[in-house]
């Protein structure tokens, strides 16, 4: 069909065309414009200030509570600032027009910090929130008492629908007292939660980076969620990257209720044996969650009185992953993988959890007794999971303190029942004193390929003495405690004050495929 527009008409329709396109940019332009920036400065300020510059900010965050926060509108707090009292905010942000929280002023001083009160469940938190960064703020929380529940920052959505991308970058949460003891209700230096029954809520892309979590009881980074398989509704693709867990006696990083969380190159050290011996801990672990990875991280220096593990794949969980990890100096050994077979209705199982290219060394130092005496395996498998893949990994047993520690490799034992299906293959596993591996009664275990180096009282498979050689004239001769030679295969990696340990992934994969091209 011929185009029976005329010349004039086509003209006309793109004159039309590009007013309106003008006029749009002109309305766009002035919405962005109209975005607000608030000033609070707890030293210079003063509330009856307009708060809209930097010449006449406000005194205290509570001057906010009147404002209706806007999408691309910012909250700046002066440096040098201490704001005691507590601040709660929500707010809708969108992709294009986030709202910002941070700090301002010169970046010698201090970061502005909010502190929270006596009685203080919380000092920061986040309610019911879109498109929400808050970098760059220092949260305290010290009562005079520890408070069951306790935290620093939280960042809560109920009967809510979806929260989406709040970003946590850059902020200190430290001296929080909550309880010592989970079943009180513990406590923590970020906690997230998500819940309502009338709608069904979770947080979508929550991201936390470049944190310092310090002197935090119980717990550091930990999730409240919809735990329960029957009313499953989880949190989802959230990022734990890059922070410095510190004097924190409890659970470092725990997500809960949630699918596809990554967690990588954050660092937990120096927790403090202050746990009552009813307590258990561990480093970093999944509990009610699917698709969690948990990679190129470094824990050590744990004391919980249970566990204490650098690294866990627990209960009501399915294709954890935990690779290219650094555990040392722990009470307890490298890795829990674990399922609770008493807890069915709500429990899913453990299934098909990886643990791979991970380094131990001086793991599994507990000096004294735990609920069932002397108990520190290197690797612990408790109750009925299923199709664990255990593959690659380097564990570095050294001489105990006392010949009353523990010094198991592998014990598989009951929590409801036992394992089934775990794969070892290709692990290397050394001990300086006389070790063993105990897998009372779990079933169909498959050996492939591992290498037994040092002292053992019996061992599945058949020892390789090329490489028994090989171990000698390397790895001990350089140190026989394992840490410079196997340091080789880490790159210095620093958060904050601290230079970690990152396992290069090259580097370390390198030394497997050598390894067995020359066993």
């Amino acid at each position: 069909m011929k185009n029976t527009h005329s010349p004039a008409l086509k003209d006309l329709l793109s004159l039309i065309f590009y007013c309106l396109s003008f006029y749009a940019g002109i309305i766009l332009l002035s919405a962005c414009s109209s975005n607000k920036t608030y000033y609070i400065d707890s030293i210079n300020g003063k509330n009856n200030n307009s708060g809209i510059s930097k010449s006449d900010p406000w005194k205290n965050l509570s001057a906010l509570q009147n404002i209706k926060i806007n999408p691309g509108d910012k909250i700046l707090l002066k440096r040098g600032s201490t704001f005691c009292e507590e601040f709660e905010i929500t707010a809708k942000g969108t992709k294009e027009q986030p709202i910002i929280i941070e700090s301002y002023g010169n970046e010698k001083e201090d970061l502005p910090r909010i502190v929270g009160n006596d009685e203080s469940l919380y000092a920061v938190k986040i309610f019911n929130s879109d498109y929400l960064t808050l970098r760059n703020i220092e949260i305290i929380n010290t009562g005079e008492k520890a408070i069951p529940g306790r935290t620093g920052l939280k960042i809560e959505c109920k009967d809510y629908g979806i929260s989406n991308n709040i970003v946590i970058d850059n902020v200190t949460v430290r001296d929080v007292n909550g309880s010592l003891v989970k079943n009180d209700g513990g406590g923590s230096g970020i906690l997230i939660v998500n819940g309502g029954d009338s709608i069904l809520s979770r947080f979508d892309n929550l991201r936390i980076e470049n944190c310092h979590i310090l002197r935090c009881t119980r717990n550091a980074i930990i999730w409240n969620g919809y735990y329960d398989r029957r009313k499953w509704f989880p949190n989802r693709n959230a990022i734990i990257r890059n922070n410095l867990i510190e004097g924190v006696p409890g659970d470092g990083i725990v997500p809960i209720g949630c699918d596809n969380t990554l967690i990588e190159y954050n660092i937990m050290r120096d927790c403090p044996d202050v746990l009552p011996m009813t307590e258990a801990a561990a480093g970093i672990w999944p509990w009610s969650c699917d698709n969690t990875t948990i990679q190129f991280n470094e824990v050590y220096g744990h004391k919980a009185p249970w566990d204490a593990q650098g690294f866990d794949a627990d209960y009501n969980c399915n294709n954890t992953i935990i690779q290219y990890n650094y555990s040392h100096d722990n009470y307890g050994g490298l890795v829990l993988v674990c399922n609770n077979g008493f807890e069915k209705d709500y429990n899913s199982g453990n299934r098909n959890s990886i643990i791979r290219y991970n380094i131990s060394i001086g793991d599994g130092i507990r000096p004294k007794k735990t609920r069932q005496g002397m108990f520190s395996p290197a690797i612990h498998i408790a109750g009925s999971v299923n199709n664990t893949i255990i593959e690659r990994n380097i564990v570095h047993l050294n001489t105990k303190e006392s010949p009353d520690i523990d010094n198991s490799m592998i014990v598989s034992d009951c929590w409801g029942g036992f394992a089934d299906s775990t794969v070892f293959r290709q692990n290397l596993l050394y001990s300086s004193d006389n070790s063993k591996i105990s897998l009372t009664r779990s079933t169909n275990n498959i050996w492939e390929e591992n290498f037994f180096l040092g002292k053992f009282d019996s061992i599945p498979e058949r020892r390789n003495e090329k490489l028994i050689d090989f171990y000698r004239n390397n790895v001990l001769t350089t140190d026989k405690n394992g840490y410079d030679f196997y340091h080789d295969l880490m790159d210095v990696h620093r958060i904050k004050h601290i230079n970690g340990h990152v396992i290069n992934k090259d580097k370390i994969e390198s030394f497997w495929n050598s390894l067995l091209n020359n066993k």
